[in-house]
């Protein structure tokens, strides 16, 4: 498994406020990403602006539709006026036991207190860790006790990247290169939909209590 280092980014394409990052490990995961012609594509920052369901050029999350755990379609303007936190999970990543109970406490903590939402993105795309159909993963999260909002698998990188995806990538960059290096990344949303912060996997979801914080304030 790579070392990943951990960011916090607020602005327009990743205007860093706040970083401790792994650099050995995170070029380790760029090298790995740009290893073939069709990641030097996908990882390209050249890319087209996402556009929302409605064709446009997305302004907000709140222009994407996403399918959730059972196939229904849902508008993301739904959690206007929320924080959000926006993640790609796996079910047999190392991180996800840890990740899974963080996640429910904040939720516990700050879903009716704060108004926190968060939106879990199934993707095996690294180390073909989700390999299983969306009922699989629905059984899984539920045996975790998940009750946060889980979503139909999706790509988070490359030609089939879920707009969501590639919106949050464009708004909130990584290191080095702005594709999604490994499950478990974390995006914090404000409550005007606007991608404020990302995170890596080794940053814990209580770790992220003091920005959470913040928005919630605004």
């Amino acid at each position: 498994m790579f070392l990943l280092g951990r960011r916090l980014l607020t602005g327009y394409r990743g205007v860093a406020v706040g970083a401790s990052v792994g650099l050995l490990g995170t070029a380790m995961v760029a090298i790995n990403l740009l290893s073939s012609p069709a990641s030097v594509a996908a990882c390209s920052s050249a890319q087209p602006p996402a556009t929302g369901a409605d064709g446009k050029m997305a302004t907000s999350v709140y222009d994407f539709t996403a399918n959730d755990i059972d196939g229904k379609p849902v508008s993301l303007a739904k959690y206007r006026g929320h924080v959000l936190i926006i993640v790609n999970v796996a079910s047999n990543c190392g991180y996800t036991d840890g990740h899974y109970k963080e996640f429910n406490q904040l939720f516990s903590e700050y879903a009716e207190s704060k108004g926190l939402r968060i939106l879990a993105f199934p993707c095996n795309q690294f180390g073909g860790q989700e390999p299983g159909t969306n009922a699989d993963i629905k059984r899984f999260a539920e045996g975790r006790g998940v009750r946060f909002d889980m979503f139909a698998k999706v790509d988070v990188n490359g030609d089939d990247a879920h707009p969501l995806w590639q919106y949050l990538k464009q708004r909130q960059g990584g290191t080095l290169v702005d594709a999604i290096k490994w499950n478990f990344t974390k995006f914090i949303v404000d409550k005007n939909g606007q991608p404020v912060g990302r995170y890596g996997p080794t940053t814990s979801p209580l770790e992220m209590r003091q920005q959470l914080e913040k928005y919630f304030a605004q």
